[in-house]
């Protein structure tokens, strides 16, 4: 298990530019309760992708807009609506690769969470087989409060990346980012690849033209961030 201390030591102290504030852009990958509902869930169908595009508590429950990205999305998407904690259910949207629905759920325990971390991680969040990635945006004193969060829920988690920016020149615009993700999580930059751009397309709900350019957009700031701006 990762710890706030490894956090610490980890994550360089560069100096930021004159008037600017140094930001922390991080990737997490969070091991759920196994008895958290989207845990459950994504156990049952370990190759699917359960993400929460957007979600909020409200009284005694959580309102939810979730997508579920599969080979059999349909019997994943029923999977969610059977499931004892889940209210409300509603498809929006499905076809041979994609469902998307809004729900609401009884079970606020992820939301505790978020909110005892002070810096709810932002959406989306993506689920797979129990384990959770999230992006968090944070200045390092913010960054380490929350691993100390992290820490203190007993949670297993990995930092899977860590980048400093400046605050006003982020690496990434929120649809590079997402883009990125998606690509990442399923194969595309794996050598051989696991997936095709098509694939990527399919998964942001985009065409093939557009995702190419975003990811190939996304790749060279990426890579000005590391290579160049590093030199």
């Amino acid at each position: 298990m990762s710890s706030g201390v490894d956090i610490a030591t980890r994550v360089a102290h560069p100096t930021a530019s004159t008037g600017c504030r140094l930001v922390i852009r991080a990737r997490f990958r969070l091991t759920l309760p196994p008895n958290l509902w989207v845990a459950e869930v994504s156990r049952a169908f370990p190759d699917a992708t359960f993400r929460l595009l957007a979600g909020v508590p409200k009284d005694d429950r959580a309102l939810e807009l979730g997508e579920v990205l599969a080979g059999t999305p349909e019997d994943a998407a029923a999977a969610v609506r059977a499931h004892d904690d889940i209210r409300a259910y509603e498809r929006l949207h499905l076809d041979d690769r994609r469902a998307l629905t809004r729900y609401e759920t009884v079970d606020q325990r992820l939301y505790e969470f978020l909110l005892d971390s002070a810096i709810p991680p932002e959406f989306p969040l993506a689920v797979e087989d129990g384990r959770m990635e999230f992006d968090l945006t944070a200045t390092r004193s913010g960054f380490e409060t929350f691993g100390d969060a992290l820490d203190a829920s007993g949670l297993q988690y990995d930092l899977l990346l860590a980048v400093h920016t400046d605050e006003e020149d982020a690496v990434l615009t929120e649809r590079q980012r997402e883009c990125l993700a998606v690509a990442q999580r399923r194969g595309y930059f794996e050598v051989p690849r696991q997936c095709t751009l098509a694939e990527v397309a399919d998964a942001l709900d985009v065409d093939t033209s557009t995702a190419s350019e975003t990811v190939r957009r996304g790749t060279a700031r990426v890579l000005r961030q590391f290579l160049v701006d590093r030199r």
